[in-house]
């Protein structure tokens, strides 16, 4: 019996389906373990075990270890720069944003996006991870570094007394503030009267981190 064409197209429509939902399994077991154990720790078996699915699923989604690790950094770093552009363009669109406008526009989407689903909060730590070890520079430029100039370059534009050097440490102190506010809520109740809601927390990080631009300016 000859299948017709519309039945065959569903047929592979739903195939495909199928097989983006085991692609979606495999990424999010690799960023969950890859953030609990690093690269070194983690392995292919215990990534296969998290998602549910057998070893040979992970290699045909992932392929080696390597790749599979630099795959997964990748994978959420198209979405964060898109909605980072967004908010710069429209704060930049405003013509006189402040040093504050342009941070949150970098900081406020990694929050937001972490608002909506918590396996953000998963790479957030993979990003950290990365972020300080030298073997994943070249991922870190790859995914990263084209947005992050824009930022650099609207950040100089407002502090034009500040060298490169300055504007691009304060940079990587912002980040890396930024990192910890998302991975250490639990370090920070440990030390905290009381829990405060995290949309007051990134308010403060901002002007903790402009705060910080200005300063170094002062004693230039």
């Amino acid at each position: 019996m000859t299948i017709s064409q519309p039945v065959e197209a569903k047929r592979k429509r739903a195939l495909s389906a199928r097989a983006q939902a085991t692609r979606q399994r495999v990424f999010d077991a690799a960023e969950k373990v890859f953030a609990e154990r690093g690269f070194d720790g983690a392995t292919i078996r215990e990534i296969a075990t998290e998602a549910g699915e057998p070893v040979g699923t992970i290699h045909h989604h992932g392929g080696g270890k390597e790749l599979l690790f630099q795959r997964t950094v990748a994978r959420r770093a198209e979405t964060l720069s898109a909605k980072r552009l967004e908010a710069l363009e429209q704060v930049l669109s405003t013509g006189a944003p402040s040093l504050e406008d342009v941070l949150g526009a970098f900081i406020r989407p990694f929050f937001e996006l972490s608002a909506e689903s918590p396996r953000w909060r998963d790479y957030a730590r993979l990003v950290a991870y990365v972020s300080v070890d030298a073997r994943w520079v070249d991922v870190v430029k790859e995914c990263f570094d084209t947005v992050v100039e824009l930022f650099i370059s609207a950040i100089s534009d407002l502090l034009p007394g500040r060298s490169r050097q300055q504007i691009v440490e304060g940079f990587v102190y912002s980040v890396s503030a930024m990192l910890a506010l998302l991975t250490s809520q639990e370090r920070i109740m440990s030390l905290s009267v009381k829990r405060q809601v995290e949309r007051t927390q990134v308010d403060h990080l901002i002007r903790f981190c402009a705060a910080g631009f200005r300063v170094e300016g002062s004693m230039a």
